[in-house]
């Protein structure tokens, strides 16, 4: 708990070659980046390629199916590279559970839903949520409730399995298949793992992304004198075993996606969350249902935010690359364009905002209550701190959603509209929690 949080730790600009300099690293960085199964990878693509994106350099770190950072890594918990909310306090997920208990309830009660988690980490938010579920039975015991997980790391998938069923219940694998795993939770809950959304079927979903969409990769781009050029990663010709930043001569293919009226010198763009929030409006548009985003980022305000994280600390984004978790904010603004007015969207709003509308406050009084030990006590107290704490996580993360049109009240007046203005009907986190 005492560890530096990937998300709590406060953002620093690290100097890149287009501001005039290069990544500086620490000697022993610098020999363990020697011999790093994926810098020999990149070198060789780059040598036959020539300098690659940003996007491709992340995507290659991260999830390469030989050598990538997220495909064989259990980078979660205090031992790994990385905590996240569901980790530090289970009322997290509890309250989420309770979001869209609300939602599925104020958008009319349907009898079947799909709870889709996107990266769902160890298993331990979903967990929260089916706690919830189970806990209030009586309200949900005309649904049917399906489980469906999207992750593309088997050993994170077979965590999630340990954590979310019964082990003495097998289960069914088929590498081959969309769904390549299937099996039955605690509760008796179906659950089955693919490896990208558009393989979940459709249906009434209520979809959830925590600390998802900061891991897919960005584009950089930097204003010049000639115009926007991108930002790409090249190897340093004075040290073959390392790499740099450097900016393409010209413009490239994903220039496109800047805005006309862009008014910041260096932007970071996502085509592939542009992606996803456009299925994610189309289904929600065409079969109900609801999305909820939580993430760290911003909306439309930040520049340079791409950084690297390993044993909870900052870590150069070039440095021993598939090491370290590479990470970016999220632009919420993008993801707001992105919806394309299909669906209405709220926020982002700051997550200690969220969780306080969300009853944390009652929540967390009704667990001290109950705890016995006074080191449960103050756990309990130190995850409250973590999560609504402004210098902490309270201000950085943020919460998103997105909503039919015909869940709110004025939808006729607003279905035009890029961002819905503040429902009349309350949705629950982003107005107090109010039960119907």
């Amino acid at each position: 708990m005492n560890a530096l949080l990937r998300r709590g730790v406060a953002r620093v600009g690290i100097p890149c070659v287009w501001r005039g300099k290069r990544f500086s690293s620490r000697d022993e960085a610098a020999e363990s980046n020697r011999g790093t199964p994926m810098l020999r990878h990149l070198t060789y693509k780059i040598k036959s390629t020539g300098p690659i994106t940003v996007a491709e350099y992340m995507k290659e770190v991260l999830t390469n199916p030989a050598k990538g950072y997220y495909v064989h890594h259990d980078m979660l918990g205090e031992k790994g590279d990385f905590i996240t909310s569901p980790e530090i306090s289970q009322i997290f997920g509890e309250l989420l559970g309770i979001w869209f208990i609300s939602e599925w309830m104020a958008s009319g009660k349907s009898p079947a839903f799909q709870l889709v988690e996107l990266g769902p980490g160890r298993g331990t938010l979903t967990g929260d949520i089916l706690r919830v579920f189970s806990q209030l039975g009586s309200v949900l015991k005309a649904c049917d409730i399906s489980i469906h997980l999207v992750e593309v790391s088997q050993k994170l998938s077979e965590i999630q399995a340990l954590t979310l069923t019964e082990e003495k219940l097998p289960l069914e694998r088929d590498a081959e298949s969309l769904v390549y795993m299937k099996g039955v939770t605690k509760s008796g809950l179906p659950v089955s793992w693919y490896r990208d959304l558009k393989d979940v079927p459709k249906g009434c979903s209520f979809y959830l992304a925590h600390e998802f969409f900061d891991a897919l990769p960005v584009h950089k781009f930097q204003k010049t004198s000639q115009g926007w050029r991108e930002v790409l990663v090249d190897i340093d010709p004075q040290v073959p075993d390392k790499l740099r930043f450097v900016l393409a001569p010209c413009a490239t293919p994903a220039e496109a996606f800047i805005r006309h009226d862009e008014g910041r010198d260096h932007v970071e763009v996502c085509p592939d969350a542009g992606i996803i929030i456009q299925d994610l409006s189309e289904r929600i548009a065409l079969t109900g249902g609801a999305a909820l985003i939580a993430d760290y980022g911003h909306d439309g305000t930040k520049a340079d935010t791409f950084r690297g994280f390993r044993g909870h600390q900052l870590h150069d984004v070039l440095i021993a690359p598939g090491t370290a978790d590479l990470t970016a904010d999220v632009d919420f603004s993008y993801l707001r364009r992105m919806a394309q007015g299909k669906v209405a969207s709220l926020g982002p709003v700051e997550q200690r905002t969220f969780l306080k509308n969300m009853g944390i406050d009652v929540r967390l009084q009704v667990l001290l209550d109950k705890a016995d030990e006074p080191s449960a006590k103050q756990q309990l107290l130190q995850g409250y701190d973590m999560l609504m704490n402004p210098q902490k996580m309270g201000e950085r993360f943020n919460f998103f959603a997105l909503l039919p049109h015909q869940r709110l009240h004025d939808a006729s007046q607003e279905r035009n509209a890029c961002q819905s203005k503040t429902p009349a009907s309350p949705v629950a986190g982003f107005d107090e929690l109010v039960w119907q």
